[in-house]
């Protein structure tokens, strides 16, 4: 049964051994094809009077002034620079070419081309299903951990600037991701829930405030409600804070969690009661979150640590949150470096998921360690110590994770407002990462001279083209697209690997440069490029007229009136 399936006409090898006999013999076909209709050209080359419309032609071109040469020229010119315009901006606003794209869409399937995207190319082993996962795992867009707030922080660099800080993408990942932490647990929507659920898709701010007032009018104790408000509403930091607190305080009363009297002292002094909650569990950690991030932003930075302590100690399976990226930043601001780096021996595991600040704050203290001391001119005399090589190891392996962030941190290119959702490894986590701790780095003196030094010799590491990477798998291509998607349109995202530019942007430069000296030097010497041209021309026929005369003592001139006879 095995032998005769495998002589089967109809089973997949033979089609695909059919397939790709054709596909290798198509070429050599049609080059086949292309040869006998030159040599029939050739043989009837008298009755199609090719001769007489050659010279006809010439005679032609011949009468026509060098007026005409300036205008067919100079029109070429011209229309090969706005090819070239529109190709350089559609480059620059979509990074790739139009006339690329449109031939790779639309011309290659009907020359029998194969599509990147097909099964076969993405899934054709084991490994190479287990790397093309890993590359669509890491172009996931997750949640920025130390996002901002968006009436008290985002809205008034609306304000200020009269520009949007936010794209329209981002912020529709934002309301899934409400609808999901906040109502996914109940079965059954409550009426003040559904209407939630609704606010969270409204694209216009007000009308999402309206339906949280709406949400509150129907049950007081409605938490989501104020959460929405503590984001939207609130103008400052400090009206947000009470207005989670209220949003605790609600969610808890509702749930019947039951308050002993120094609980509720607490609470009442800025802190924030460890209890269990139950199917909204993802509601309380969050408001109890943004809690401590309020506190960091008023300047009560150990309460918030000991809040995300409370927070990491009570939920460990809640690692996708990413609390232990705001510990390190509080940490940091308080110089606690002895906790950063405990925090450090846990979180950055070769088998936990890596970050830019995870990366970036373990060069952060490797490079304080010599810093101060350290000078380029000296480091070139002596070398590099152990201490020093370390910390220069540790710049490149943050580097290479995420090549992005030097020219953020060195203030090589201007910072933004960061996403509410960035990529890891991509330039919305570079600038999320730098906003908040650009002043980290400050802090440390010299810090930011050894990156200087440092940073650029890791791209002489890591293998070119990026077919494999050093310490991390190679840089994933996906990154340029979502990172547009999550930026606002006036930030120039910064693309690694820089992309070389597309052939017909350079081919179309070409033309237009070479058109437009051809128009030029026919309007300056219409004599001498009139000479120059017949000489071109004669020069280009030679190669004809050899082949010509050998094909006519191979074949005789009478060829025609002997196939008539027949």
């Amino acid at each position: 049964m095995a032998d005769s399936s495998g002589i089967n006409p109809q089973s997949p090898g033979f089609t695909e051994k059919l397939k790709s006999w054709l596909c290798w013999s198509w070429t050599y076909i049609c080059a086949l094809w292309f040869a006998m209709v030159l040599t029939m050209v050739y043989a009837l080359r008298s009755p199609l009077k090719l001769q007489e419309t050659v010279n006809a032609a010439s005679v032609f071109l011949n009468t026509l002034t060098p007026k005409f040469y300036v205008a067919l020229t100079g029109t070429s010119s011209l229309i090969s620079g706005l090819i070239l315009i529109f190709e350089w901006w559609y480059f620059r606003k979509y990074g790739t070419s139009f006339i690329e794209q449109v031939s790779v869409s639309h011309l290659r399937p009907l020359l029998g081309g194969v599509e990147n995207s097909s099964s076969a190319g993405l899934f054709s082993s084991v490994n190479g299903d287990a790397e093309q996962r890993s590359n669509v795992a890491e172009c996931k867009v997750w949640r920025n951990p130390l996002n901002l707030f968006r009436g008290a922080e985002y809205s008034r660099y609306t304000w200020v600037t009269g520009k949007e800080p936010l794209t329209y993408y981002d912020m529709n990942l934002s309301a899934q991701d409400h609808q999901t932490f906040f109502l996914g647990d109940t079965q059954q929507l409550r009426p003040e829930d559904a209407v939630m659920q609704k606010a969270w898709r409204e694209r216009n701010p007000q009308a999402r405030i309206r339906a949280a007032y709406q949400a509150i009018e129907l049950n007081r104790e409605c938490a989501a409600a104020y959460v929405l408000l503590a984001e939207e509403e609130a103008t400052t930091i400090a009206e947000a804070e009470r207005l989670f607190k209220q949003a605790l305080k609600s969610g808890m009363n509702f749930h019947n969690f039951t308050l002993t009297y120094d609980a509720t002292l607490l609470l009442m002094h800025n802190y924030v009661p460890v209890f269990t909650a139950g199917k909204d569990t993802n509601l309380l950690v969050y408001i109890r979150r943004r809690l401590a991030m309020c506190a960091r932003k008023l300047g009560r930075i150990k309460e918030a640590i000991k809040m995300m302590r409370d927070l990491m100690k009570e939920f460990p399976l809640l690692g996708m949150l990413n609390i232990h990226e705001n510990l390190l930043e509080a940490l940091l601001e308080l110089q606690a470096y002895a906790d950063v780096q405990a925090v450090l021996a846990k979180y950055d595991d070769i088998s936990l998921p890596k970050s830019a600040t995870i990366c970036y704050t373990s060069a952060l203290l490797k490079a304080r360690a010599v810093s101060d001391k350290f000078s380029p001119e000296t480091a070139s005399r002596r070398g590099l110590s152990t201490a020093e090589m370390n910390a220069v190891e540790a710049i490149h392996r943050a580097v290479e994770f995420n090549p992005h962030v030097p020219k953020y941190l060195l203030e090589m290119k201007s910072l933004i407002l960061p996403p509410e959702h960035i990529l890891k490894r991509g330039d919305s986590e570079a600038v999320a990462y730098a906003f908040f701790h650009l002043q980290h780095w400050k802090r440390a003196e010299g810090a930011l001279n050894l990156l200087h030094c440092t940073w650029e010799g890791t791209f002489r590491i890591i293998p070119y083209p990026l077919e494999k990477g050093h310490l991390f798998y190679p840089y994933p291509g996906c990154t340029e697209t979502a990172d547009r998607e999550l930026l606002p349109s006036f930030h120039e995202v910064s693309v690694y690997p820089k992309k070389e530019l597309p052939f017909f942007i350079l081919f179309t430069a070409g033309l237009c440069s070479f058109c437009a000296m051809l128009a030029m030097l026919t309007h300056q010497f219409p004599e001498l490029m009139g000479v120059f041209v017949k000489a071109f021309f004669s020069t280009l026929c030679a190669p004809l007229g050899f082949f010509a005369d050998k094909m006519e003592s191979f074949m005789p001139s009478c060829l025609w009136h002997q196939l008539t006879n027949v």
